[in-house]
């Protein structure tokens, strides 16, 4: 139990997190880019989703097959925006399935409210390079990294 405790609390070493970063080939420049692709994709969502924030009168219910094209259509709008900027991700692979199983698992299917703003502090908090990084943070970085990375053209 101490170990999972330290695993996700205890603050890695600024020098040990440049070994992480280095040894897993992630690149400073690179690991901003995916983050405003994470940034934009969230604020996408936020903005556009039209169900119930448990606040509204109508208590607007979406199905399964409505969230799902919801997420569909904030993805396809986010690569469309970064290909403007000549910067191509693919439309599907892995890094879609993150997200989509993270933004209904985080967002679609939560009902505190709370909780569903506060997705980007999270992205923003886990991007942050400045901050002390756990190892769970180290894993995740590196995890969304690499997904992102085998999907965007070169």
């Amino acid at each position: 139990m101490e170990n999972f405790f330290n695993y996700i609390t205890k603050p890695v070493r600024p020098e040990d997190v440049d070994v992480w970063f280095r040894s897993n080939n992630i690149i400073p420049e690179k690991l901003e880019l995916f983050y405003d692709f994470t940034y934009s994709l969230n604020m996408l969502i936020l903005d556009t989703y039209l169900g119930s924030n448990g606040n509204d009168e109508t208590k607007i219910v979406m199905s399964t097959d409505d969230i799902e094209n919801h997420f569909k259509w904030c993805w396809n709008k986010t690569v469309e925006n970064f290909k403007k900027e000549s910067i191509t991700f693919n439309i599907t692979g892995e890094h879609y399935e993150y997200f989509n199983s993270f933004f209904i698992d985080t967002f679609y299917n939560q009902k505190n409210d709370m909780i569903k703003n506060s997705i980007g502090s999270f992205f923003d908090d886990l991007f942050d390079i400045q901050k002390p990084f756990t190892k769970s943070d180290l894993d995740m970085i590196s995890s969304i990294y690499k997904t992102l990375e085998k999907n965007i053209s070169k």
